[in-house]
């Protein structure tokens, strides 16, 4: 199969890295693709958030498989304009994608399904949503309603806190994103992430795992898009899986058929877990980044077989061979991250670290210049391990990262602590 890839950050490095293990694949393409990826595959420059462009782009060259890799291709209808032309993809429609791309319709989905989650309001004013603030108290979440590269969530702790970041979200901070806001009760319990493939009809989970959203040591500081993985997830044990799937999963993806708008893709559910209750924080409608980092260093070359599965309508007879590993995944991130920070920064020592089925640096927001790789992003390099326990994965990913010399960026050393 010919296959195409789109997105260029670690997400997608590690969606090309367990693709090309796979002997299905004959070539791979990923757009616009990043330093890392284009010393495995073809990176090709592409609007990946025009469908017309993409359905071009798959025709002259014979691609006959897509992977979408983020969310606002999805939710621009990327996967619609490639169905309708008769091109297979893995990915949801946009309306099936507004799952991730509106908290409220989310919310109002969790409402008709009965599946447990926080309780919330919406506000399209400032006025009336600060008002609620004060009636409820802090600790409070405060979310803005759209896309907002998972940095439009607030979890405040002083009712301060929360005013200020409703101020923010209404005078566009988030953009289009904060037009709209969902205030939320603050969920104590420890937070993981579930991922399972959906075609439309069946479901299958392909595993667990848990990030470090904040960027200090100690989970402390400002949110980030996360600052490292690991794979499996003990707090989600098999029973609370079991759990969250009978009560969230599948009572969500009955609502999304009986709408009419049928859910294919892959769908990461992020739970809150307390009591070993889970409870639903928020969908997205991609792989987490850096969470698919770990779940492909895990999965291999069965990673394509599973979401070719999905796209075909498969999952029914399908299935996932584990092997019983552990997985991590260490961030390392420009100084000043997830602040203003500086690009073009270089990064050495990266050709004298092993690639394998245990070893992956994998590129986030890399790029060549000159015959060197520079930093061109916030978070720059997924450094991830796959060992026997999650302590022989941790001690092997930060060899790795004390192996590189990058005097422009800095990681948490703490990665995987709630579980060591």
């Amino acid at each position: 199969m010919n296959i195409l890839i789109l997105g260029g950050g670690g997400r997608e490095h590690a969606l090309a890295w367990a693709v090309m293990q796979n002997p299905k694949c004959d070539k791979l393409i990923v757009a616009p693709g990043n330093a890392g990826i284009a010393q495995i595959a073809e990176c090709a420059n592409l609007d990946i958030e025009h469908g017309g462009s993409v359905v071009s782009f798959a025709d002259e060259n014979a691609i006959d498989f897509v992977i979408v890799g983020p969310e606002a291709p999805l939710a621009s209808g990327v996967a619609d304009r490639l169905r309708e032309a008769g091109i297979l993809v893995f990915g949801p429609s946009a309306a099936a994608a507004r799952l991730e791309a509106s908290k409220s319709f989310t919310k109002g989905i969790c409402d008709a399904a009965g599946a447990p989650t926080a309780a919330y309001a919406r506000f399209t004013e400032a006025g009336p949503a600060k008002d609620y603030v004060r009636r409820q108290g802090a600790p409070i979440v405060v979310k803005a309603d759209g896309l907002a590269a998972g940095k439009g969530v607030i979890v405040a702790m002083d009712e301060a806190t929360a005013l200020a970041a409703v101020d923010d979200m209404f005078s566009g901070a988030f953009g289009g994103a904060g037009a709209e806001v969902v205030i939320e009760e603050f969920m104590e319990g420890e937070e993981a992430s579930l991922f399972v493939l959906c075609d439309g009809k069946d479901i299958l989970s392909i595993g667990t795992a848990q990030d470090h959203k904040r960027v200090g040591e100690g989970d402390t500081g400002l949110n980030t898009g996360g600052m490292g993985a690991y794979s499996p997830a003990p707090v989600l044990s098999s029973e609370i899986e079991a759990r969250a799937i009978d009560e969230i999963i599948r009572p969500t993806m009955a609502e999304m058929e009986r709408r009419g708008t049928p859910f294919q893709g892959v769908l990461y559910a992020g739970l809150m877990i307390k009591d070993g209750l889970p409870r639903l924080v928020e969908y997205n409608v991609r792989f987490g980044d850096p969470e698919c980092q770990v779940l492909m260093m895990r999965l291999g070359a069965q990673a394509m077989d599973l979401m070719h599965a999905a796209a075909e309508g498969r999952l029914a007879v399908a299935r996932v061979n584990w092997a019983d590993d552990h997985a991590m995944t260490v961030v390392m991130a420009a100084n000043g991250y997830p602040g203003s920070y500086e690009k073009g920064s270089e990064i050495k020592g990266l050709d004298d670290l092993p690639e394998d089925s245990s070893n992956m640096v994998f590129h986030a927001g890399t790029k060549a210049e000159g015959g060197a790789v520079v930093a061109s992003g916030g978070r720059v390099l997924n450094v991830t391990a796959r060992g026997d326990s999650l302590q022989d994965a941790r001690d092997r990913a930060y060899a790795m990262v004390d192996a590189i010399d990058w005097p422009g960026g800095f990681f948490r050393q703490d990665i995987g602590w709630r579980a060591l």
